[in-house]
Order: structure tokens, then C-alpha cells, then sequence
């Protein structure tokens, strides 16, 4: 129960981080933000890990880093699916 939270807390951080950095911030509301976080994470841990010791315990600095980075991509491809990435001059 208690990494439940943590996971649904740290994902709420890391994805209103990420969508800070991609400008995504006003469009996108809590929960958006905590399943760009979550998934982002999973993404980031596994490119930067290549598919080895994926999911390791503990916290640290480095796997907020890459799940920043992860959630950026996450929401990246939202704006490009949706097309809100776009702007028309």
C-alpha cells in the first residue's frame, strides 16, 4: 500500500516537472500529469537501462532524472498524437 503511494506520488511530481519543461502544464490536469510521470518512468527506466535490472528498489536523484526524461517523451508524443504541438502561424 505504501509504494502504491509513493509510485502515485512520484509520478505526480515527475510529470508536472516534465510538462513544465514541455509547456504542457495549463492543458494538462493531475491525473494526466501523474500517468505522464508513471509511464514516463517505466519508459526512461527502460531505455536508459536497456532492459536490465529494470525496476530496482530504492530512490534516488538519477531515477527522477530519467523519469523526466521519460515523461517528456511520454508527453511528446501526446502533443504529436493529438496534434496540440502545433502552431499555426
Amino acid at each position: 500500500m505504501i509504494s502504491l503511494l509513493v509510485t502515485i506520488l512520484a509520478g505526480a511530481l515527475i510529470g508536472w516537472i516534465a510538462s513544465k519543461i514541455m509547456g504542457t502544464d495549463a492543458s494538462m490536469g493531475a491525473l494526466a500529469n501523474i500517468i505522464a510521470g508513471i509511464v514516463g518512468s517505466a519508459i526512461g527506466g527502460l531505455i536508459f537501462s536497456g532492459g536490465r535490472n529494470f525496476g530496482s528498489p530504492g530512490f534516488n536523484l538519477g531515477q527522477i532524472i530519467v523519469g523526466i526524461i521519460g515523461a517528456c517523451i511520454v508527453i511528446a508524443i501526446m502533443k504529436a498524437i493529438s496534434g496540440r504541438g502545433r502552431t499555426v502561424a
